[in-house]
């Protein structure tokens, strides 16, 4: 897939999770392709680095620190937009300890609150910029939300409940005739510092063969690229030589 230079010019686009993986990845992107693009995440030395000097000398980038999880500092930075082509929510979490007999209350709170609840704190308050612009909302869950793995019953429900957030979100906006699209984009194993924080790293050799995060970048800006008429709700993307549906181990 091939993408023309900005194809994307004119485009406002917003991305949280940006300052490693497919957040940073999809901020590169969607920036490179001509969007204004304002990036999102805890870490801002992380963003600057990851986005590079030339990027951020732009006057269409903006970094701004956000926990997701922060239900009123998400509400204020996503409510100043005017209006918004492109809101990708990719901020997540997993924890080393994910069993479910090694899960605790606090750790439950912490994958929910990354995964589920932070998706709700940027979509919500960004409605009314993404209804301007008839824009699309791409939500960054994973194949765990549908099939089961190893990645711990808590990020798999977590990403489950994602998946239903977007299903009722794009039927009620749908209903509404807002305009507004949403997209559950699920990848399967993609090789970002997650992959870290398994009880048991993956092997090189499996990690050689899993998604890039630039490849699911990729396929955020393809769908950012899509006319307002064409809507994508739910896609699931795959490393062709580790996992199939069925079996996502």
């Amino acid at each position: 897939m091939t993408l023309a230079d900005g194809i994307l010019a004119g485009r406002v686009a917003a991305v949280t999770g940006a300052s490693s993986g497919i957040g940073l990845a999809t901020a590169r992107r969607l920036h490179d392709l001509g969007a204004s693009v304002t990036t999102f995440a805890r870490r801002r030395e992380a963003m600057e680095a990851g986005l590079g000097s030339e990027r951020r000398a732009s006057d269409t980038l903006r970094i701004e620190p956000l926990d997701v999880t922060d239900a009123r500092a998400a509400a204020g930075a996503l409510a100043a937009f005017e209006r918004l082509d492109v809101l990708v929510a990719a901020a997540g979490v997993n924890l080393p300890d994910r069993r479910l007999e090694q899960l605790t209350p606090e750790a439950w709170d912490t994958l929910l609150g990354a995964n589920l609840t932070g998706v709700f704190n940027v979509v919500s308050p960004a409605l009314p910029a993404l209804r301007a612009a008839r824009g699309l909302v791409i939500v960054v869950g994973s194949v765990s939300g549908a099939w089961p793995d190893r990645s711990g019953p808590g990020y798999q429900a977590a990403k489950a409940g994602v998946l239903a957030f977007v299903r009722g979100s794009q039927l009620e906006e749908f209903e509404a005739g807002t305009g507004v699209r949403f997209t559950l984009l699920a990848p399967g194993v993609v090789d970002t510092p997650l992959l870290d924080r398994r009880p048991r790293p993956p092997s090189a050799e499996d990690r050689a063969a899993a998604l890039r995060p630039e490849d699911v970048a990729e396929v955020c800006a393809f769908l950012a690229a899509l006319p307002p008429s064409v809507a994508v709700p739910e896609l699931t993307l795959l490393p062709a030589a580790l996992q199939v549906l069925g079996r996502s181990a």
